[in-house]
């Protein structure tokens, strides 16, 4: 899996895995799997819905929260929100790179412990989540320093 990272003992972040490393996944102790990539967004890789046959399989919930980088709503993240407090932990956060599912983490972490958004985007790349697309890191800003002040 590319750039695995481990945020905290509840959740882990990286890029999309393999199907023998969904396997390795249950094997190391994970409940469930956020998957966070849409549909067909690359061929060469596990579809949401086999994705989903291959967790299941293996006894860990999956769940499917499609997130088009060029359209992230706050919306999602609320729910992305939602989910990572009912799911059973040690959850696993994916998209295709790990970017946006960096991105959701860190928003969330944020919210939890009061950064502000400029704090968020510090606190990221210093774990190194490289966030270099414009649109994601203004986004992640306002979404933190609006749900800061509410």
């Amino acid at each position: 899996m590319p750039d695995r990272m481990k945020i905290n003992d509840r959740i882990t972040v990286a890029g999309q895995p393999d199907a023998s490393e969904l396997a390795r996944l249950a094997e190391e102790g994970f409940r469930s799997v956020i998957n966070l990539r849409v549909t067909n967004e690359q061929e060469d890789m596990l579809s949401p819905v086999d994705e989903g046959n291959e967790v299941r399989g293996h006894g860990m919930t999956y769940l499917h929260l499609p997130v088009s980088m060029k359209q992230i709503r706050p919306e999602q993240v609320d729910e992305f929100g939602n989910a990572v407090e009912a799911l059973e932990a040690p959850i696993f956060v994916h998209c295709q790179s790990g970017k946006r599912s960096g991105a959701f983490v860190m928003m969330r972490e944020a919210i939890a412990h009061g950064w502000s958004g400029e704090e968020t985007l510090e606190k990221a790349e210093a774990m190194g989540f490289e966030c270099e697309q414009a649109e994601l890191r203004e986004f992640v800003k306002q979404y933190v320093d609006q749900h800061q002040q509410a």
